[in-house]
């Protein structure tokens, strides 16, 4: 199984080093979303769409050796990378599956105590059914915790005209790929609708004037540049162009740039279901 063709961003070795930047990115932000809940020694964690599983060991971490974190993606090269880095690391209580939350019948069952999915739904064309995955994996009791974008709140300061062509070129290019750029504020009613209560969202937005925050413009668009082409959105002579102008404003240090607007939300599944 390889990379989905409507998942917009590259894959592979190429994509893992783009993650390992998005994920330094929003460490900060990520990890404060879990303090809020207080991750316990011991507890069962599953993270959905995991890449090359940063997320999934900063789980790991906090649950202890008594515990153990799942990760699953549909990228084989991805997981293969993950698993050798924890392999290298000597890490025993992390696991990575391949598995395609979209068509899964397997039957995991309801034995996890966190499910956790970042920048997943955005890229899928019935979100619901991933969110009725995530119930049913969870057993009573248990936590949903999800991340995602809202493209329309993407901003720089000042105003960049290569970055709006950017945000044009992604937005697009996604919702012809079947999915919703801006489907963070659906999150909390996408968890409502699916069975989970006391449903709660917040928002983040990591943001600079220098530093990976303001390069992961440019390094996005290199990553979605051959599902353009494949749509005929633009010509590759565009996207270098681009790219250099993007990469311009970076490194001016009298510009902000950051990420899409965040949207945090989480649930729990009913105690007595």
């Amino acid at each position: 199984m390889g990379q989905r063709k409507d998942y917009v961003i590259r894959g592979g070795a190429a994509g893992r080093e783009r993650l390992r930047i998005l994920s330094r990115i929003m460490y900060a932000s990520t990890a404060s979303l879990f303090d809020r809940f207080g991750l316990k020694d011991g507890q069962l964690c599953f993270d959905i769409g995991c890449g090359g599983g940063d997320v999934t060991l900063e789980l790991a971490r906090r649950i202890g050796p008594r515990g153990k974190a799942v990760g699953a993606d549909i990228d084989e090269t991805q997981l293969d990378i993950a698993r050798r880095e924890v392999d290298a690391r000597d890490i025993r209580n992390v696991e990575f599956r391949l598995l395609d939350i979209r068509t899964t019948e397997e039957d995991i069952g309801s034995v996890f105590d966190v499910v956790y999915a970042r920048f997943l739904l955005t890229h899928l064309d019935d979100p619901s059914r991933a969110v009725a995955a995530f119930y049913r994996y969870l057993r009573p009791g248990g936590l949903v915790i999800v991340e995602d974008i809202d493209f329309s709140g993407y901003f720089t300061y000042p105003d960049c005209e290569a970055f709006q062509r950017y945000k044009e070129l992604y937005g697009t290019l996604v919702l012809r790929r079947g999915g919703d750029p801006n489907i963070g504020p659906r999150l909390p009613f996408l968890l409502t609708d699916g069975g989970f209560e006391k449903v709660d969202m917040t928002l983040v937005q990591p943001i600079g004037t220098k530093g990976e925050v303001k390069l992961l413009n440019s390094i996005t668009l290199e990553n979605i540049a051959d599902a353009i082409l494949q749509e005929g959105l633009a010509s590759r002579q565009e996207i270098d162009t681009l790219v250099q102008e993007l990469n311009c404003f970076a490194e001016n240090p009298r510009t902000v740039a950051g990420v899409p607007r965040v949207i945090q939300a989480w649930g729990h599944r009913p105690a007595a279901s």
